[in-house]
Parts: structure tokens; sequence; C-alpha cells
């Protein structure tokens, strides 16, 4: 699975988790020089608190295009810091 914008390949693997209908992507695939911590925090009922990403290619940004969860509820442990678009 890829994760592609502004012609960039922004994250790559093939253990990403399926969460509805959303690829989650391990931490360690993503291409770190593309993604900017956002001050953005939304919550979801099972899997707690969201974190956010800015992407930045080539100049352009697309605003919290990224989310994680960085503290995980136990439901959803599994993607734990996984990224997802």
């Amino acid at each position: 699975m890829k994760a592609l914008w502004n012609g960039k390949i922004l994250a790559e693997s093939e253990n990403t988790k399926i969460v509805e209908n959303n690829h989650y992507f391990p931490p360690e695939s993503i291409k770190e020089e593309f993604f900017k911590d956002s001050s953005t925090h939304t919550r979801c009922p099972w899997k707690g608190k969201a974190s956010y990403y800015t992407i930045e290619v080539d100049g352009k940004l697309n605003e919290d295009a990224a989310w994680y969860y960085p503290e995980a509820s136990k439901a959803a442990k599994p993607i734990e810091n996984y990224i997802a678009f």
C-alpha cells in the first residue's frame, strides 16, 4: 500500500492495518520529511484522542491530512501510533 500526494510517496508498507476502511501505516513506513505536527486533535468514541499531521510537499500544504492515535484506547491498541490519511 502506498500513500501519495502531490507526486510524492508519503508512506509505503505491506503491513498496513485496515480500520473503518482506512489503511493505517506503521510509523516507520512514513517519509518523515513530509510530515509536520499539527495542533489539531479530535476524539473518536472507541479509538481515543487523535493527533494530526499537516503534509508539506514542494511548498504545498495539505492541512491535517494524516492522523494517528498516540495513546489509543484498549480496543484500538493495534493501531496505536499508526498513521492514516
